[in-house]
């Protein structure tokens, strides 16, 4: 005997289970994506304030990045998934997810963020640390 509620959890495991597998094929693509941004912004911060003032170093998942006494640690978490960051004021999580249509999103623990507000919340502290928020 089949029962309708079991076939349902049935369906929806299966989706969720195709959802996850969908995001931890993405999330190693997302994450060189990231890198390509983090280098494009050390690019510019060295052309404004002079070559070797920034620092960028790491693949395979991880990257460092390092101004002054300053640093920033970000590592690529399939188990979250998303991204964590690592930083002297604290540890902060990113989740990345795909949205109908296949775009990605980007999410903290208090709402949505775009890949510019990702981008700032990995390099503020670190690149302009006696700036205030």
């Amino acid at each position: 005997m089949s029962f309708q509620w079991l076939q349902m959890r049935i369906t929806e495991e299966k989706d969720r289970r195709e959802r996850e597998n969908n995001i931890h094929q993405r999330l190693p693509p997302a994450f060189e994506e990231l890198r390509a941004q983090l280098a494009k912004c050390i690019e510019t911060y060295n052309d404004a304030f002079g070559a070797g003032t920034a620092s960028m170093e790491g693949s395979n998942g991880a990257v460092r990045v390092t101004s002054g006494e300053s640093s920033v640690q970000v590592h690529l978490d399939l188990a979250y998934p998303g991204y964590q960051v690592d930083q002297p004021s604290g540890h902060l999580s990113i989740e990345v997810g795909i949205l109908p249509g296949g775009n990605l999103y980007y999410r903290d623990a208090e709402k949505y963020l775009t890949l510019e507000e990702v981008t700032r919340r990995i390099l503020d502290r670190t690149l302009f640390p006696k700036l205030k928020d």
